[in-house]
């Protein structure tokens, strides 16, 4: 008799179980916003088998479905909703029905975003580019996170740097007077890997770095300095860790979608398996960058990385073929963009993060090996809906050429990128190239100051100028000072970026000659601790006790014209009038000017002192007879011959 009632209620869970709706485990984006000037919105269901529930809208003004989409996989369902211009602020319900069960699943739609934001960034701002593990550690009790945690002693490993860490340090961001920072990716990865770029969730800030409401915090403190932020980005690939990988959401989520499959396979029994904390092994088949390119013996293909083939006349298909879809490497899964599906999660991501957190800009990793079509849809998207804001994408060429044609309106081009901000690879590798050269003219043998000078003469490649990220080293690279080298090196390369066109970017620590070489230890090098982030730091260098006579000297002269930039329209706006550097003084001159006012950039390439006559440049100084130097405050006489000290480096205010 005590059995009935067990098997009664065993009898109406069992019943339940098999007449209850939908149980849904995602939803993405969490939340959205009236007034959009796209009134189309996806929002992305997950939960087991969800595709057979008949899903509807409880009534809400201004909003319909406009489609139900089931992708291959039944774990998912895209609802396109018509939010029009007439809905209001409030939660509308979906409602799943799954036989004689319902599931409702509220949606916020929200007022739009008025706190200051999505302003773009212009050759008026200079960018400091951050990798938040690496700079400052302000929160100590987010360094751990499932089985990893911080060790320093680890090149590639997580070092505790984290967003509370840079918002300690704004003031010191401040007074060095950049206007804007760029951080490396602050989303989500779940693995051991600290560079950021193999994200596990795109709605989410890396726990190790905070929460998303300080991320917002952080945006709105840089705000409230009049400074701005970017956000970097990537299309290309997520993580071989995304959840995405856990179950696939459709036949073609990813390019190569069966080698995914394994990938995943691989990851949920690895995690399975895990016994204790230890770093996250590669899949089978993964190769580093450099390693040559093809198909592995697991039959995974990896991009060649033969960027070119997007531009050449004369490429074949397959050379195109192999750089779009192959993988950027084994732990990185390729995503898609012409999956209809993926197209419109990844657009709408990033219009969420710009209204979300009123972010300014976006830089977008691995800009070349997206669709093109489908990037070129984006920058649309995103233009219409934030017109001022703006987008540099990673083109890593060592050709303007390059530049040139991948930017918006380019005569080259016949299928518009509409990327507004391309970067300038070509004159940071001559840069770094040849500017301990003596400059040399000679036929056949052009060495340094001219190459450099050289390589801006190409700007008719490019459709505008101005809008080139400009940047002597970042976490890529080799950092632009190397042990060893002298002051001069920095004050001339300093003064180069940020007087010449374009928007200049600072990578951390070369304001103080951080050095890293990275033929000699890989990335390691070029991602070590800014000194004084830890509080078990010997010595700060956020402060101007804690840092060498050395590094004060350049911090001094990085912040002296960085905050004479500011205010100077000709830096920031100005027309660009340079020199050909002769061998008679080996010296680079060049002019910016913008209405009344003038600078005038003297860079001497010469090992020994030189004289200039001013008299060749009148066309630029006109009737100035002095220039006052806005680093050092020493006037120099343009009304005579000029010596010029060996290496030297002025930057004129004409009077």
């Amino acid at each position: 008799m005590r059995i009935r009632p067990f098997l009664a209620a065993a009898a109406a869970l069992l019943l339940a179980a098999t007449l209850s709706a939908a149980d849904i485990q995602r939803m993405e984006p969490p939340f959205w916003y009236v007034g959009m000037k796209n009134p189309t919105l996806q929002v992305l269901f997950y939960g087991k088998n969800i595709s057979a529930a008949e899903v509807s809208l409880a009534d809400y003004a201004g909003v319909r479905i406009r489609e139900v989409a089931k992708s291959a996989n039944p774990n998912y369902l895209f609802v396109y909703l018509e939010v029009r211009p007439e809905a209001k602020p409030g939660s509308l319900t979906f409602l799943f029905k799954e036989g004689r069960r319902t599931t409702r699943q509220s949606f916020e739609l929200r007022s739009r975003n008025t706190k200051p934001g999505a302003q773009g960034f212009t050759s008026k701002d200079v960018l400091y580019l951050i990798m938040p593990d690496r700079f400052a550690n302000g929160d100590p009790s987010n360094d751990t996170y499932e089985d990893f945690g911080v060790n320093r002693a680890q090149g590639g490993g997580h070092h505790g740097g984290d967003l509370k860490g840079i918002r300690d340090h704004l003031d010191y961001l401040d007074a060095l007077g950049v206007t804007a920072i760029w951080l490396n990716p602050v989303q989500f990865n779940r693995s051991n890997a600290s560079h950021g770029y193999a994200i596990s969730d795109f709605y989410r800030i890396d726990p190790r770095l905070g929460s998303n409401a300080e991320y917002c915090d952080l945006v709105d403190a840089v705000h409230a300095r009049g400074m701005k932020v970017v956000m970097d980005m990537i299309f290309n690939h997520c993580g071989s860790t995304h959840w995405w990988m856990e179950d696939i959401p459709d036949a073609d989520w990813f390019n190569q979608n069966d080698y995914a499959a394994r990938v995943g396979e691989r990851m949920r029994s690895q995690q399975q398996a895990a016994a204790q904390p230890r770093p996250q092994q590669p899949p089978q088949g993964q190769q580093s960058q450099n390693a040559p390119r093809g198909r592995g013996n697991d039959g995974l293909v990896t991009t060649t990385h033969y960027k070119w083939t997007l531009m050449d006349p004369h490429a074949p298909q397959s050379e195109k073929d192999i750089l779009l879809d192959g993988w950027f490497s084994g732990g990185m899964p390729d995503l898609n963009q012409r999956n209809r599906y993926l197209a419109d999660y990844l657009i709408q991501n990033s219009l969420w993060w710009i209204e979300y957190a009123r972010i300014d800009g976006i830089r977008m990793d691995t800009y070349p090996y997206a669709d093109y079509d489908f990037m070129a849809r984006w920058c649309k998207a995103i233009d219409r809906e934030y017109p001022d804001f703006n987008i540099v994408g990673e083109g890593w060429y060592p050709r303007n050429s390059a530049a040139g044609w991948w930017q918006h309106d380019s005569e080259f081009n016949d299928d518009d990128s509409e990327l507004k901000t391309v970067m300038d690879f070509d004159l940071t590798f001559t840069t770094q190239r040849e500017i301990l050269k003596e400059s040399n003219t000679s036929e056949g043998s052009e060495a340094g100051l001219f190459k450099m000078y050289e390589t801006l003469t190409q700007d008719f490649l490019i459709p505008d100028p101005q809008h080139v990220l400009v940047f002597l080293d970042n976490h890529d690279i080799s950092r632009f000072m190397q042990d060893g080298d002298p002051l001069w090196k920095f004050k001339q390369g300093l003064a180069f970026l940020l007087t010449t066109r374009g928007i200049p970017q600072i990578y951390y620590g070369t304001e103080i000659a951080m050095t890293g070489d990275k033929s000699k230890g890989g990335d390691a090098q070029v991602r070590k601790d800014f000194p004084g982030g830890w509080k078990e730091d010997p010595a700060s260098a956020f402060t101007a006790a804690g840092r060498t006579e050395f590094q004060n000297a350049c911090w001094d002269f990085a912040s002296r014209l960085l905050h004479f930039r500011r205010s100077s329209k000709a830096l920031t706006e100005g027309k660009l009038i340079h020199y050909t550097p002769d061998n008679a003084t080996k010296c680079y001159v060049y002019a910016r000017i913008a209405g009344a006012e003038k600078v005038l950039v003297i860079l001497s390439g010469s090992d020994t002192d030189r004289t200039l006559d001013p008299k060749r440049f009148s066309e630029v100084i006109g009737s100035a007879t002095r220039g006052t130097d806005v680093v050092t405050g020493a006037v120099l006489d343009l009304s005579a011959p000029l010596t010029i000290p060996a290496r030297s480096a002025f930057v004129l205010r004409l009077q």
